[in-house]
């Protein structure tokens, strides 16, 4: 007998998948469509038994489940194919990235701000268009090449630091630097210790791959004795390193043929596990060494004869992309040329280089070939662009006096970030002091490609200042360093020259600092008079309109210092670089201090040409004297009491720092005058006949012979 039943009460097939109701609803409506195609437009249960009989449900039934199976297992297939087809990456690929090109893009202009003389060619390695860097360079440097990623900026006390968040692949040491950029601020004495710090990283590199190091040589006069330095360090080199250094003249007589002949085909020693190559540059790139050598004598004869160059200019950005472009084929496997090799590019020069419009392309081509560029330079004057080096000529044949040459060393930043003021009241000039980083394109080009910037300076002393007569030969007039460690989070904003803009037009603080920085120096007064004789009013007056002249020449541009300065006081709390912090307040609360000083002493003048009666009866001379007090206006009380807030928050916030150090100099002087009065004793009466008790005995006539021999001949200092 047979038993009716509803459709919602059959039994569930077996096999039959567990659908989601979504499917399940599509499963419903294919069943309907299923029947209606089968001539069934409903069925009741007193229909069941009839068309069971009939075979025509049997029928119907199998058709839909086969059906239905089918297009789910048809929806599956469909599910994991097109994720797979659509998102999984391929394996054996390499990213490549279309330069970024779209015209609508407008760069940020900073409307306040004078930009750099130096023109942007290329967006940096840090910049939003950055994708320019990562070209179809897969097929030579997939083995090595560096997809770039995009910059996040994260805040921390130590002000913004960038983070990559791909690493470089192999170019070491930069291979083992995940997240993290080069290092800048390595202060060092001389260029020996310089090379032993470097001896570190081309162990490491050689721990990974043969390496060759290219050696690029500024030929500035200034450096000979920094390159002798230097070649007298590489035998150090290779024993540290545990190479048999080779010589030519030590080998076999057919090993001696067999290094000619490939020399002399210009085939390299691929068996060796580390070559050197020598460039010189200054106005040219001169490459010495043809095919990289293993023989250390060999290399030390190269460095030896390294001619001067005397056009005075350093064209040291495009010797760095040159070299790269140069040794290239090295970094990737190739038939009958050896297995890929690091290459290593280190920079021995005095100055920043005269062609930086050229960074941009030599860190994207440094990067793209995972090259890293040590640098051993100079340290960079802080928030100046030349310095004065001490010249003495190298041949002794001619006058050994130093001389004191401009050379260009800085700034440490992209743009100024300090303002020109000389201190007033005893009126001496800033002191020239270690900014405690590099020239900024030569800093930046290391850091970006993942090198070490060593500030080397053979009179470094952070203990105590140096004095001029300290000064080494060749070597920038710096009065005082600062301990790395501190600095190390003062370091300047390594970024783009858009990026640099974009940010300091993004924040009032820092607009104003800069903009600051651009106007021009604030001078005036050379040294302000400050004693007043006062027997004769008249005589008195004009003497105190003559002073207030020239402490009016000082007034302006303090005053207009002050106004571009005063926007970014309500900021200063959202501030979070300690650099721009320091910066910011050292520059408001001396330029604040120094306007309040000047336009007090010119109201103090004013006050006295009112009449002033001594108070005792013997004193006949007006002397004014700086003080801590103000006393005229009380604009000028408010305006000195935040001066010393400022400064004094430099003083203890930022210590070890060139910022405390010209804040303390600075609180050293009192902003405020008082008069005071004293008695000037009269000028002894001139005796007759004793003339004054001068001796104008003339001296006799030496032998000019005599003094020719004693003076070596002396030359004009070349451009260095």
């Amino acid at each position: 007998m047979t038993t009716s039943q509803t459709p919602s009460e059959k039994p569930p097939v077996a096999d039959e998948p567990q659908l989601t109701p979504a499917l399940a609803a599509a499963d419903q409506a294919d069943a309907s469509a299923l029947d209606s195609s089968a001539g069934v437009d409903h069925v009741d249960a007193w229909d069941e038994d009839e068309l069971e009989e009939q075979g025509v449900l049997e029928t119907d039934e199998s058709t839909a489940l086969i059906g239905t199976l089918g297009f789910h297992i048809l929806i599956l297939l469909a599910l994991f194919v097109v994720p797979k087809q659509f998102f999984e990456p391929e394996k054996e690929a390499v990213v490549i990235v279309s330069p970024h090109n779209d015209k609508d893009d407008q760069e940020t202009i900073i409307e306040e701000v004078i930009p750099s003389e130096v023109p942007e060619l290329e967006i940096g390695s840090n910049a939003s268009d950055q994708e320019e860097m990562a070209e179809a360079s897969a097929e030579m440097f997939a083995p090595i090449a560096e997809i770039p990623s995009p910059v996040s900026l994260e805040d921390s006390d130590m002000g913004d630091i960038e983070v990559n968040n791909i690493f470089s692949q192999p170019m070491a040491p930069v291979d083992r630097l995940v997240n993290q950029k080069g290092t800048v601020g390595q202060g060092t004495s001389g260029a020996a210790g310089a090379v032993d710090r470097l001896t570190f990283e081309i162990l490491q590199s050689m721990e990974e791959r043969p390496t060759l190091v290219v050696w690029l040589f500024d030929q500035s006069a200034s450096l000979h004795r920094q390159r002798r330095e230097i070649r007298d360090r590489f035998d150090r080199i290779y024993d540290e390193l545990g190479i048999v250094a080779k010589n030519k003249a030590d080998l076999p007589e057919e090993e001696q043929k067999a290094i000619a002949m490939r020399e002399h085909r210009g085939i390299m020693d691929h068996s060796a596990p580390l070559l050197t190559s020598v460039i010189g540059f200054g106005d040219k790139f001169n490459l010495y060494t043809e095919v990289p050598s293993a023989d250390i004598q060999q290399i030390k004869e190269v460095v030896d004869g390294i001619q001067v160059d005397t056009s005075g200019v350093e064209k040291v950005f495009s010797a760095v992309q040159k070299a790269a472009e140069e040794y290239s084929y090295l970094r990737a496997n190739r038939a009958g040329q050896g297995p890929a090799r690091n290459v290593m590019l280190v920079v021995v020069t005095d100055e920043r280089g005269d062609d930086e419009i050229q960074v941009e392309r030599a860190i994207s081509t440094c990067r793209k070939r995972g090259m890293p560029v040590h640098v051993i330079g100079v340290p960079a004057p802080f928030g100046r662009a030349e310095t004065l080096v001490k010249y003495v000529d190298p041949d002794p044949k001619y006058d050994q006096t130093p001389q004191w040459a401009s050379v260009d060393q800085g700034p440490e930043s992209f743009m100024s970030e300090r303002v020109r003021l000389p201190f007033t009241a005893n009126f001496t000039e800033e002191p020239v002091i270690d900014s405690g980083f590099g020239p900024y394109s030569l800093t930046r080009l290391s850091y970006e490609t993942g090198g070490i910037y060593f500030t080397v300076h053979p009179n470094r002393n952070v203990a105590r200042r140096v004095q001029r007569r300290e000064v080494a030969a060749y070597a920038s007039n710096l009065e005082y360093f600062f301990d790395p460690n501190t600095m190390s989070r003062y370091r300047p904003d390594y970024l783009a020259p858009s990026d640099y803009k974009s940010k300091v037009e993004s924040s009032p603080l820092r607009k104003a600092l800069v903009t600051a920085a651009q106007l021009k120096p604030a001078t005036g007064i050379s040294r302000p008079r400050l004693r007043f004789s006062g027997i004769d009013q008249a005589r008195l007056s004009g003497d105190l309109t003559l002073a207030q002249r020239d402490a009016a020449k000082l007034e302006m541009p303090l005053a207009q210092m002050s106004r571009v300065l005063e926007p970014g006081l309500k900021f200063r709390d959202k501030e979070t670089s300690p650099r721009w912090q320091a910066g910011y307040d050292l520059a408001m609360g001396r330029v604040l201090a120094q306007k309040v000083r000047t336009e007090t002493y010119n109201a103090m003048l004013a006050k006295a040409k009112l009449g002033m009666a001594f108070e005792k009866k013997d004193s006949n001379t007006w002397l004014l004297e700086a003080a801590d007090e103000v006393s005229v206006g009380s604009k000028w009380k408010r305006e000195a009491e935040t001066a010393r807030e400022l400064l004094t928050n430099v003083v203890e916030n930022h210590a070890g720092t060139p910022w405390a150090l010209l804040a303390q100099k600075e609180l050293d002087v009192p902003i405020g005058w008082r008069w005071q009065e004293e008695f000037t004793p009269p000028p002894p009466p001139r005796q007759p006949g004793t003339n004054n008790n001068n001796n104008n005995t003339p001296r006799p006539p030496q032998d000019p012979q005599k003094r020719m021999i004693k003076m070596a001949p002396k030359r004009p200092i070349p451009k260095l």
